[in-house]
């Protein structure tokens, strides 16, 4: 028996920062964190996210299974770009969910042109925040702000310094992020 107190009605699990509400989130944030969980869970059985699809009683809203389907169908394009924007870091030592989360970002970088930069960006930094590392949303916001002046350089979001959203350097954040980031 749990000795948690449960959550109250209207609200989930209880997260990092306190309660989440349900009512809070929209379609597509519900939709990229179960995409996050079911290509997380595909990794970790090392089959294809689209045969975990096929294996799930109950299919996933249809934005979720189109990130899935999408991410899958360009896996190479999409690991390239991380890989040559994550300086420092190769794909098989970065955390799971810090790569299962840049995937997804990347392919709506690439892919979902309807989504502006600033809220995949936005919302890949909150899934981290939310399931991974202190490090990592530091990390998830400079690498897809340096693959974001590479694959949409027209939508980018500035800020005033003229760099990518978040300050990073075009190879992966801020020194501060790489050096607390750096491979041990």
């Amino acid at each position: 028996m749990s000795t948690s107190p449960a959550p109250e009605p209207g609200r989930s699990k209880p997260g990092r920062s306190g309660y989440h509400f349900l009512g809070g989130t929209g379609e597509r944030r519900r939709s990229r964190e179960r995409a996050l969980e079911l290509t997380y869970e595909a990794e970790q059985k090392e089959i294809s996210p689209v045969e975990l699809l096929a294996e799930l009683p109950v299919a996933p809203t249809d934005y979720a299974v189109r990130l899935i389907t999408g991410l899958t169908e360009r896996h190479d394009d999409v690991d390239e770009l991380v890989s040559g924007h994550s300086s420092g870091w190769a794909l098989d030592r970065m955390p799971a969910v810090d790569r299962c989360i840049l995937r997804i970002a990347t392919y709506e970088l690439i892919s979902e042109l309807d989504v502006p930069v600033a809220v995949v960006i936005d919302e890949a930094v909150e899934l981290a925040k939310e399931y991974s590392t202190e490090d990592s949303p530091r990390f998830v916001n400079g690498v897809l702000a340096a693959i974001a002046d590479t694959v949409r350089p027209d939508d980018t979001v500035r800020s005033a310094g003229g760099r990518a959203a978040g300050g990073g350097s075009a190879r992966g954040g801020s020194a501060e992020g790489r050096a607390a980031r750096s491979p041990r």
